[in-house]
């Protein structure tokens, strides 16, 4: 928007001036000569305020200038005012209201009075508008720069006591002056006057109330318009201060623009047009019709209402003054040749951009996008039907300037929803427009779009001008005036040059500079296309910016410009080869005019690819490129895969999909040049293939060798000898991923490396294999280094599983079925080295110290150095040992919680068909698991030292438990008396130094016997050795418990007995418990362990015993409740001589009634008679058991049924049977039937009850 007159499309904010403060920028109204005789001087008489408070606060109030602020509404809810401030120090000048007759001047006759208008207007001879102009900018400059809104005028308020008075009255006077010379100017400007104080006498404010409404009342202002500045503010006060002045003045300010647009609206609506000064009187003049009158008054409403914020109010308003603007009463009218045609253009632009200004700041984006494209369409039809037509370079001129304009417009506007961060290119429409199909066109786009338009618009500029005919392009000095008269009805010239101005002849003067206004407005194009991520769009720009520099010749610039861009150009990927060849030629003339040798360097072996174009008459020769270019050294140059498009391709395939470790694998590398036939030769001095994986770098050196190659056509075989040494500095680096920089063997071979243009070099090549893994080709580096320079080329392998053609000669090819040609897996080498277990048993055992024994035998033909790893994986593996032949023992590390490990424990040197033991050695393991034990044998051979080879052996170690056993605790009737209450012997002793934790604690409380059946079973695979079984008791502090083992199967002697897989042997153990004492009254827990100790079978060596623990359940004896056991015993009667051989059998049953608690007891004890049996004893009784006692009842049973057995085959007889005598014992006070528990042999519980075993007559 700078090409319009200055002012002109600013946006309007009130004005403030202030007067009576010092000021680096004084304010200078900037009169014309006329009108600065005619312009009203405003001095004020006292000195200017220069204090520090002051212009702290002119400081910060031209900060807050809003001149410069975005135009949008977004911060008019919290932001409180708007100004535009200047400020001026004791004096100003204003524009006289009304402007003088001109001279000479008479009045028509006396009587009539002359009227005299505003040196701005039409109606005045002095104006530039008169007699029929319509609006110019200086009425526009008059509201913003000249007539002020408020006059806010400093003074010091004096608080010296002596002086106040005298001051006070200085004040007076001088705002009275200003005041009174303000209304003779006529302007309705505002005063407002804001006093400092001194501070100098602080008790004397007292009274500064009084005096402020003295000074008020003598200067007549309104108490809106009178401002006290304390002294000794802090910033923040003053700042405070001043924001709450500001405020108020800004609604005094908009009463003044609110008062001018009224007044505007009133003329206008008065119906005809006023009547100038001086009527016109030179040719065809006339004065300005009504409906221009009418232009005029609704632009001055509209622009008011923008002082306002009104926008909707000034939109309006607008739209009226253009609609009327391009009607038939005034634009059609005005002749194409009259000055006033421009002027009417400019005023229609001025109201189209303000129109898009309200839009913006309403939010209304595609009403501003259409706004924008409705002028410009309405602007073309009216040049075309009443000027010099739209094809020529004037209108295209315009069409630039339209364009720029509407990105400056968004600039200012600054649209958060289109700035870079949202990331958006356009706008959306708005919900009011939602419904209709708006064109591509009509949203608003970001400055970028506009900016590139400007562009294009200047480029068409430049080719119209191109077409001006010489004799348009002669100055009027040198040009027949029928020439003159001619170019001027032929070109357009608004806002731009004469056609000899525009583009002069040569030599007789500069003319316009349309490529720096074109790379202009692509620069900034293209830095909104970057901020957005349109970087397609920012190289096309580039490119477009660097043909406009390259015809400018600003070489360097074209450099700067486009060397990011072809460096990591997408075109490349993508196809785009015109583009890529215009760029890299009009780099190469850039590059060549600044002696850049590596950039020139690249651009030539980019441009020998076929890919281009060949250009006629052109030396593809890159030896000869830097001919004529100084260099201060020797270039050297490396180009990745994909940075250009080069003019060699190379391919590369494994015949075979595997290969082993120590053996060869065959390949072919095929480098073809793709280079314009006619171009010279490229002499290639290294070709270097770069591998991932455990195969080496390939090197080929060019060599003159004699010429044993197979030839047929363009295709050239060799077969290549590859020869083993270390990397060098002089090898190319790798950029592929397998390359770590590190030292590593090199393959280096040599061959000739000519390669003219279109012929294609095959090379056999045999590369040894060293590790075992998967190898990949990366890449090929072609390296070029003679005098001149060095260029490398890295070129990646590409994936092509199709065409895998092998070269089996010059002239034949076959195809080779393999789906990753650049792959090979590399197996290990076949281990001879075996690794095996002496003595390995299926199955190990818990609580057992395990002893491994491996034997190592080389069956390599030489010997071998050889180190071994041990792992051993499982749940909580524990730490082994490994004895090693030199005698040492390494013990293995805890890796993670699931991994023991030994690693790197050498084993010397192992000749051929030799072998050697190790033993390993684990602790005893306390639970039953499963690991898995690995030995792996690392060794080197003499032949091939770089080659590790490995045997590994993988050993299941399962460990279980040997035994499993179950449990029962059975109760018996302790045979010793149970000690009473009232015995003073069993009372419970003081606490003293023998506490039951003590050995020389003496047990006085209830004792109790149990029998523990133990049945224990052999879960080894093999039998095993049982030399003893225990029973080990937890001591307790509340009782003490005693084990004896009654019933085993083992020998006495210690030997042991063997136990075959899967078999039950049983075993019972006698407790005898007694409390500590008599108080003791609850359950007491039993912890106890069965203790098996074994050997192994077929060792037979007793003294390695191992010892398996296995936990018993708790149990818990003792207790309150009361107990009945009942036992039995044996005797025959009727035979005296052997008592115990024949007679009647009778059998004793005694039942015994324990009462544990405190409490008496009464129990009833009955038996019901039976056929089974007869019985003496009592048939029903009552048991009475005090406290802590127990009693027994006796009965004596005659079993009935002998002879019946006898007579039914004699097998009860030998065997014995079982009766179930009808015994039941009640507690009657609570009748609760108690169960008879069976105290010892011949007893046992059945289904109904309890069960008597009768023995045999020969039991």
């Amino acid at each position: 928007m700078d090409d319009y007159p200055p002012g002109c499309l600013d946006h309007s904010v009130p004005f403030l001036l202030t007067l009576g403060t010092c000021t680096d920028t004084p304010y200078d109204a900037k009169l014309s000569h006329a009108l600065k005789e005619q312009a009203i001087l405003i001095r004020s008489e006292l000195p200017a305020l220069d204090s520090d408070q002051a212009r702290a606060l002119m400081r910060y109030m031209q900060d807050r200038d809003a001149s410069n602020s975005p135009c949008n509404a977004r911060n008019e809810t919290t932001r409180k005012y708007r100004f535009h401030i200047k400020s001026a120090e004791r004096s100003l000048l204003l524009p006289p209201r009304r402007a003088r007759l001109p001279d000479g001047f008479e009045p028509p006759s006396p009587t009539s009075a002359t009227v005299l208008h505003s040196p701005y207007s039409p109606l005045s001879p002095v104006s530039p508008l008169y007699p029929d102009g319509l609006i110019n900018t200086d009425w526009i400059r008059k509201h913003q720069d000249l007539i002020p809104s408020i006059l806010l005028c400093f003074y010091t308020l004096v608080s010296d006591p002596t002086l106040s008075t005298l001051c006070d009255n200085q004040i007076k006077t001088d705002v009275n002056n200003i005041r009174a010379l303000l209304s003779q100017s006529g302007y309705k400007t505002k005063l407002a006057v804001v006093l400092l104080s001194d501070g100098t006498n602080p008790a004397s404010m007292e009274g500064v109330q009084e005096r402020l409404d003295v000074i008020r009342r003598g200067c007549n202002l309104d108490a809106k318009a009178l401002f006290l500045v304390p002294p000794n503010e802090s910033q923040e006060e003053l700042e405070r201060v001043a924001e709450n002045m500001l405020t108020t003045l800004y609604a005094v300010s908009l009463e003044y623009y609110r008062d001018l647009g009224r007044h505007a609206r009133k003329k206008r609506s008065r119906g005809i047009a006023p009547q100038p000064t001086v009527p016109p009187t030179s040719g065809t003049s006339q004065t300005l019709s009504l409906a221009g009158w009418n232009v005029r008054y609704d632009f001055k409403t509209a622009t008011f209402a923008e002082y306002r914020l009104e926008m909707d109010v000034a939109l309006r308003s607008y739209e009226l003054a253009y609609e009327a603007l391009l009607s038939t009463e005034v634009m059609e009218l005005i002749p194409s040749w009259s000055p006033r045609w421009n002027e009417a253009r400019l005023l229609a632009d001025i109201i189209a951009i303000r129109c898009i200004r309200c839009l913006l700041w309403n939010g209304q984006h595609s009403a501003a996008s259409r706004r924008w494209q409705f002028h410009r369409e309405r602007i073309a039809d009216f040049v075309d039907r009443r000027g010099r037509g739209t094809n020529n370079y004037g209108w295209a001129a315009w069409e630039a300037r339209w364009a720029a304009v509407m990105a400056d417009l968004i600039d200012k506007a600054d649209i958060p929803e289109l700035a870079p961060s949202s990331g958006r290119l356009y706008l959306p429409p708005e919900k009011s427009v939602m419904g209709e199909r708006l064109q591509p066109w009509e949203l608003l786009h970001h400055q970028g779009y506009w900016h590139r338009m400007a562009a294009r618009h200047t480029q068409t500029r430049r080719a119209l001008a191109r077409t001006i005919p010489e004799s348009d392009r002669q100055p009027p000095s040198a040009s027949p005036a029928s020439l003159v008269a001619k170019s001027a009805f032929t070109y357009d010239t608004y806002m731009c040059p004469d056609p000899y101005e525009e583009y002069p002849i040569d030599g007789i003067g500069g003319g316009v500079e349309h490529g720096k206004l074109i790379v202009d407005r692509l620069i900034r194009a293209r830095s909104e296309f970057l901020k957005r991520g349109q970087k397609r769009l920012a190289a096309e720009v580039s490119l477009e910016c660097a043909r406009e520099l390259g015809m400018a010749e600003r070489w360097e610039d074209v450099i700067k410009l486009l060397r990011p861009l072809w460096q990591d150009m997408p075109f490349r990927t993508e196809g785009w080869i015109p583009i890529i060849e215009e760029m890299d030629w009009l780099l190469r003339r850039a590059a060549y005019e600044e002696d850049e040798a590596e950039l020139l360097l690249m651009i030539d072996w980019e441009l020998h690819s076929q890919s281009f174009s060949k250009r006629p008459n052109w030396e593809y020769n890159l030896a000869k490129s830097l001919e004529d270019i100084e260099t201060a050294e020797k270039p050297d140059i490396y180009i990745r895969h994909g940075q250009l498009i080069s003019p060699v391709a190379a391919s590369f395939l494994f015949r075979d999909e595997e290969g082993k470790a120590g053996q060869s694998v065959h390949c072919q590398l095929t480098i073809r040049s793709n280079a314009h036939q006619g171009s010279a030769l490229l002499q290639l001095s290294s070709v270097q293939v770069n591998f991932s994986g455990g195969i080496g770098t390939v090197v080929l050196q060019h060599e003159d060798v004699d010429d044993t190659r197979q030839k047929h056509g363009n295709i050239v075989l060799s077969s290549l000898t590859l020869t083993t040494r270390e990397s060098g500095e002089d090898d190319v680096k790798s950029t592929s991923a397998g390359s770590d920089g590190e030292k590593s063997a090199v393959l280096k071979g040599t061959a000739d490396l000519r390669l003219p243009p279109g012929q294609v070099l095959v090379f056999n090549l045999e590369i040894p294999l060293r590790e075992p893994g998967d190898a990949h080709a990366e890449s090929v580096v072609v390296t070029i280094d003679n005098d001149e320079f060095k260029l490398n080329q890295s070129i990646s392998f590409a994936e092509n599983s199709s065409r895998n053609l092998w070269y089996i000669s010059a002239s034949a090819v076959k195809h080779i079925a393999h789906q990753r040609p650049l792959s090979l897996h590399v197996l290990p080498r076949p281990p001879k080295m075996e690794v095996r277990s002496l003595g390995w048993k299926e199955q190990y055992y818990t609580d057992e110290p395990i002893s491994l024994e491996f034997e190592i035998e080389n069956g390599e033909d030489v010997e071998a150095l050889s180190k071994l790893d041990v792992t051993l994986f499982g749940e909580k593996p524990s730490s082994f040992t490994v004895d090693l032949p030199s005698g040492e023992s390494q013990t293995s590390s805890s890796i993670r919680s699931e991994e023991s490990r030994l690693s790197g424990a050498q084993l010397g040197a192992i000749a051929s068909a030799k072998s050697l033991t190790i033993r390993l050695h684990l602790p005893p393991i306390e639970s039953s698991s499963r690991h898995d034990l690995t030995l792996k044998v690392t060794y080197f051979l003499p032949t091939n030292p770089g080659t590790p080879i490995s045997q590994t052996a993988v050993f299941q170690l399962n460990i279980v438990n040997p035994f499993e056993a179950s449990y029962d605790l059975l109760p018996r009737v302790h045979p010793d008396p149970w000690p009473s209450v009232f015995d003073p012997d069993t009372v419970a002793p003081l606490p003293g130094p023998n506490s039951p934790d003590t050995p020389s604690f003496i047990p006085k409380g209830l004792s109790q016997a149990w029998c523990l059946v133990t049945r224990y079973a052999s879960f080894a695979s093999e039998p095993l050795r049982v030399t003893e079984v225990s029973v080990q008791i937890s001591p307790s502090p509340l009782f003490r418990c005693t084990a004896v083992a009654t019933k085993h199967s083992l020998p006495e002697d210690g030997s042991g007995r063997l136990i075959q897989p899967k078999t039950i042997e049983q075993a019972a153990f006698e407790l005898t418990a007694q409390r500590a004492t008599l108080d003791e009254r609850g359950p007491a827990p039993l912890d106890m362990a069965l203790t098996i100790r074994w050997t192994r079978a077929e060792g037979g060596n007793l003294e390695k015993v191992n010892t398996t623990t296995l936990p018993i359940p708790r149990f818990n004896i003792f207790g309150t409740e009361p107990r009945v056991l009942a036992t039995v015993s044996y005797r025959r009667r009727g035979n005296t001589k052997d008592e115990g051989s024949g007679g009647h059998l009778v059998i004793v049953l005694t039942v015994t009634i324990e009462n544990a608690s405190s409490h008496f007891l009464t129990f009833g004890v009955s038996m019901e008679p039976s056929d089974e049996f007869a019985f003496s004893g009592p048939k029903m009784t009552t048991v009475n058991v005090l406290p802590v006692q127990r009693r027994s009842v006796e009965y004596r049973l005659l079993p009935l049924d002998q002879k019946d057995e006898d007579d039914n085959g004699e097998k009860g007889e030998h065997q014995g049977w079982w009766i179930r005598p009808g015994l039941m014992v009640r507690d009657k006070y609570f009748q609760k039937v108690l169960r008879v528990l069976p105290g010892g042999e011949g007893l046992r519980r059945g289904e109904e009850g309890l069960e008597v075993w009768v023995p045999g007559a020969r039991v």
